[in-house]
């Protein structure tokens, strides 16, 4: 394993930092973190202690901090978005500025030596042909605006090299920063206090990933680097290709009494619908640890904690 790398991860106090930063520091990696902090999160207490660890409250838009930052780092992991199709939506000018001009700039600012490790989305497939797998090689047709940034992004990510992209499926599980909002743990979250939950175009599919899985397959890819560099990567589970109907039935299986309802009019504001292969990733040794089950079981267990919509996006 490759160790004593010095990091910078922008946005690590976040639903996947969160994770991601303490495994960063456990490998032996010096780490510091830039979060403007927007939810109040206090999701990396623990890491203080560390003295490798270092963390900035400052915005990824500032071009004289990423400068200074970025400037003795040998890695760079840019987490910091506003994530998703309804926070961008609601947020057009934030999301062009957070998700688009920062991280370009960012990309102009580092030097040609300087690792990036960026998480990017799958949701660029848009809408996929029925029974037909999305690979890397499948024409992205973004249909958010954040999956329009991040498309855009990942072009000039690809195009300045010295670089992986991890094009990252529909995230779950319980993290220290927790977010509600994500289609898993928002399902089960209404499982669990609900009892029931309404489906819109419940037939659209995606695909899954685990938390911890993302941890893992940024890692891998720091430690397999020089095979894996300038290339994009699927990240979610084989096995984890479902409908909204399907993946309600598997929670239905951990919660028997929960209820689940096809409307008979209304639309999906997330119109994405696609399957995905992870081969890709998959061949380079990755391997999930986390399924979709031991997710559901999990967020049973931390929605047994917590009950406030501060744990969301939107």
């Amino acid at each position: 394993m490759s160790k004593g790398f010095n990091i910078l991860v922008t946005g690590g106090a976040g639903y996947l930092g969160s994770i991601m930063v303490p495994a960063l520091l456990a490998a032996g990696h010096r780490v510091t973190v830039l979060d403007n902090f927007m939810f109040k999160q206090s999701s990396l207490n623990h890491c203080c202690a560390d003295p490798n660890f270092a963390v900035v409250k400052g915005d990824c838009r500032d071009e004289a901090l990423m400068r200074k930052l970025s400037a003795a780092v040998d890695v760079v992991i840019p987490l910091a978005a506003l994530v998703g199709a309804p926070m961008c939506k609601a947020d057009p000018v934030g999301a062009e500025t957070t998700n688009l001009q920062a991280q370009l700039m960012l990309l102009k600012i580092l030097s040609p030596d300087q690792r990036v490790l960026m998480p990017i989305t799958n949701s660029g497939y848009g809408v996929g042909e029925s029974g037909k797998f999305c690979t890397e090689e499948t024409p992205l047709r973004p249909l958010s605006l954040y999956g329009i940034h991040k498309v855009e992004v990942e072009k000039a990510l690809l195009d300045r090299g010295n670089a992986i992209s991890f094009r990252l499926a529909t995230v779950f599980g319980m993290a220290p920063r927790m977010r509600i909002d994500l289609l898993v743990n928002d399902f089960v979250y209404r499982a669990v206090y609900d009892r029931f939950v309404v489906l819109f175009e419940s037939h659209f599919k995606r695909n899954y990933i685990h938390v911890r899985d993302v941890t893992g397959a940024f890692m891998h890819g720091l430690d397999n680097f020089d095979t894996m560099k300038n290339e994009p990567y699927n990240v979610g589970l084989s096995d984890a290709n479902l409908s909204k109907y399907e993946l309600c039935q598997r929670i239905q299986r951990h919660i028997p009494d929960f209820v689940f309802l096809e409307a008979p009019v209304g639309e999906d504001p997330d119109k994405r619908d696609y399957i995905v292969s992870n081969e890709k990733i998959e061949r380079t040794g990755f391997e999930q640890a986390h399924g979709l089950d031991f997710g559901i079981a999990e967020l049973i267990k931390g929605y047994t904690m917590i009950k406030n919509t501060v744990y969301g996006n939107i």
